[in-house]
């Protein structure tokens, strides 16, 4: 039976979206139109249940349309990532009885923006330690210290989803998760961001000189290094798999991109014939066709997955990161491609093909990153190394 896969995002709102593009990325500058025409879509709400006013999308519907926008506008898209990373990963636990994130659904239906405050400089264990100081209050709360980096949607985030290191107890250290309020002070955004690519995500350095998470929006205290708590599953599940989508919709955007610049293009030597009837044009639009359907049949089916609560077992985490090298891996190679058949007019300063060029380029740097996805992986069929 076919399934009827619901949507947000109009041809008209990603067209004007597609048009503003260019400017942010020159001007560097956030897209606040961009996150207007998406409030007004309800787009933020995507993942809050309808029982509390939201749209309740799954996360495949989400990836899809996540990949849609980022074929419009890849900043806009991951810089909106992040909020739906947050509200994402909260409805995956209330889908499976963990009511504990269910705040953040709430406050995205009252119309607060999340950002994803957890990476820090020098931090390679990523999610399993932490540079940043967690002090735990009399009233059960926590105030945060520390800086924080890529907090993309840096000028407009009124939630900050963010983790310290509570070491209070140095036989049992614990990382504290929970939501700070910009409103209650102790945040400090740099003006930092001037960047190769993805520059109107406006991924500003975030210093956290005693947030304050109450004790109601502290939603886990767990041990340092891996955890089995759902709360680490449905984060990277939903991370990568939004992440994935992201880049996944940039090699689509390029691969029209190629198509239409073949067809357009004509060749002198084969008297004015279109690069389009040339065997070798024709043999790397393929191959970027060929990446390209690989890369959204994966993206969409893990998505499906994790709604479904598929049973990967021990090879769940070992499937997300392998998705999110793939997706950011392949989606270079269909950009790469694409420029190969588009000529030299595509290397030209304010050609979209090279901002795309130099947006995917970002995808090398977000977790999990090469290092320690195939480490994951090599576990997960080989076992862990000895000694």
């Amino acid at each position: 039976m076919t399934r009827s896969l619901r949507t947000l995002l109009t041809d008209d709102l990603l067209a004007r979206v597609h048009g503003r593009a260019d400017a942010h990325d020159r001007d560097n500058t956030f897209p606040h139109d961009d996150l207007a025409d998406l409030v007004a879509a309800g787009y933020l709400t995507a993942f809050v249940p309808e029982r509390l006013g939201g749209a309740g999308l799954t996360l495949e519907e989400v990836a899809r349309e996540q990949a849609r926008l980022a074929a419009a506008a890849p900043a806009t898209a991951l810089a909106v990532n992040m909020h739906l990373v947050v509200t994402g990963l909260a409805a995956v636990l209330v889908a499976r009885g963990d009511d504990s994130v269910e705040h953040v659904l709430r406050d995205a239906a009252a119309g607060e923006v999340f950002a994803f405050g957890n990476s820090e400089a020098g931090n390679d264990l990523v999610m399993f330690g932490s540079r940043t100081r967690a002090e735990r209050t009399q009233d059960g709360g926590y105030r945060y210290y520390g800086t924080k980096i890529f907090t993309s949607l840096s000028p407009v985030w009124t939630r900050l989803a963010t983790f310290g290191l509570d070491d209070a107890d140095p036989d049992d250290p614990r990382l504290v998760h929970g939501v700070v309020s910009r409103a209650d002070g102790g945040v400090t955004t740099k003006d930092d961001w001037d960047t190769l690519g993805m520059r109107a995500t406006q991924s500003a350095t975030t210093v956290l000189d005693g947030a304050y998470a109450p004790a109601d929006r502290v939603h886990r205290r767990l041990p340092v290094g891996p955890s089995a708590d759902p709360f680490i599953f449905a984060l990277f599940a939903v991370f990568e798999v939004l992440l994935a989508a992201v880049y996944t919709g940039i090699g689509r955007r390029a691969l029209e991109l190629g198509v239409q610049h073949a067809r357009r293009r004509t060749s002198f030597k084969h008297g004015g014939r279109s690069y389009a009837q040339d065997p070798d044009i024709r043999w790397k639009v393929a191959d970027a066709a060929l990446a390209q359907d690989g890369a959204e049949l994966q993206v969409f089916a893990l998505a499906r997955d994790v709604d479904e609560q598929a049973d990967h077992g021990v090879r769940w985490f070992a499937q997300l990161v392998g998705l999110k090298v793939r997706a950011t891996e392949t989606a270079r190679d269909v950009v790469d491609l694409a420029l190969r058949v588009s000529g030299g007019g595509a290397y030209f300063t304010g050609s979209e093909l090279a901002r795309l060029y130099r947006d995917v380029l970002a995808g090398i740097y977000h977790p999990s990153d090469d290092e320690s996805a195939h480490a994951t992986v090599a576990a997960s069929v080989l076992g862990p190394l000895e000694g």
